[in-house]
C-alpha cells in the first residue's frame, strides 16, 4: 500500500512538474512571438520614413541636416537587437520624427500635400500599432518573468536555464511622461 502511494505521489509531482514546464514554454514562445510582432511593426515604420523623407525633401530641402538625421536614426534602429537596445534606438528614431512633423509645421503647402497627410496618417496608425504590440509584449513578459521567479516553478526554471527577458521600456521616462504642451 506505501508503495502504491509513493507512485501515485511521483506521478502527481512528475504531472505537475511537467506542466510548470510546459507553461514556461508556453510564455518563453508567446513573449517571442509578441517581439516578433513589435519587430513587424517597426519594419512597417522603417519602410514609411523613406516616403515621408522624399515628400519632405521637395517642399524643405534645406532642411538638410534634419532628414540626414532621421535616416541615421532609421538605421541605427533597424540594426538593433533585442528589447534594451532597440527600445533605445527608437526613442531616438521617434524624437527624430517628431522634429520632421515640427519642420513641416513651417511648410503650409507641405502640410496641405495629400501624400504628406496620408503618409502622416499611416504613421499614426503605425505607431498605435506599435503602442499595443509593446503593451501587449509587456505583460507577456511581466507574465514569463513573474513565473520564472515564483516557487515552485522557480525550481524548473533554473534547472532549464529559463532566463527573464527585457522589458520595452521608455529610455527617458520622467521626459515622456510631461504633459504634452498644446496652443493654440
Amino acid at each position: 500500500m506505501l508503495l502504491v502511494t509513493l507512485a501515485a505521489l511521483a506521478v502527481i509531482v512528475i504531472g505537475y512538474a511537467i506542466s510548470i514546464y510546459n507553461k514556461l514554454i508556453r510564455l518563453r514562445n508567446t513573449s517571442q512571438s509578441a517581439w516578433s510582432d513589435i519587430d513587424v511593426q517597426l519594419k512597417k515604420r522603417y519602410d514609411l520614413v523613406p516616403n515621408l523623407v522624399e515628400t519632405v525633401k521637395g517642399y524643405a530641402a534645406h532642411e538638410r541636416t534634419l532628414l540626414e538625421r532621421l535616416t541615421a536614426a532609421r538605421s541605427s534602429a533597424m540594426q538593433a537587437s533585442g528589447p534594451a537596445e532597440t527600445a533605445k534606438a527608437e526613442n531616438v528614431f521617434r524624437d527624430t520624427l517628431k522634429s520632421l512633423f515640427a519642420v513641416a509645421e513651417a511648410y503650409p503647402d507641405l502640410k496641405a500635400n495629400q501624400n504628406f497627410q496620408q503618409l502622416q496618417t499611416q504613421l499614426k496608425d503605425l505607431e498605435d500599432g506599435i503602442e499595443s504590440a509593446r503593451r501587449y509584449y509587456n505583460a507577456v513578459v511581466r507574465d514569463f518573468n513573474t513565473a520564472i521567479e515564483q516557487f515552485p516553478s522557480n525550481l524548473i526554471a533554473s534547472r532549464f536555464q529559463f532566463d527573464q527577458r527585457d522589458f520595452f521600456e521608455l529610455e527617458a521616462p520622467e521626459i515622456e511622461r510631461k504633459p504634452v504642451k498644446v496652443s493654440f
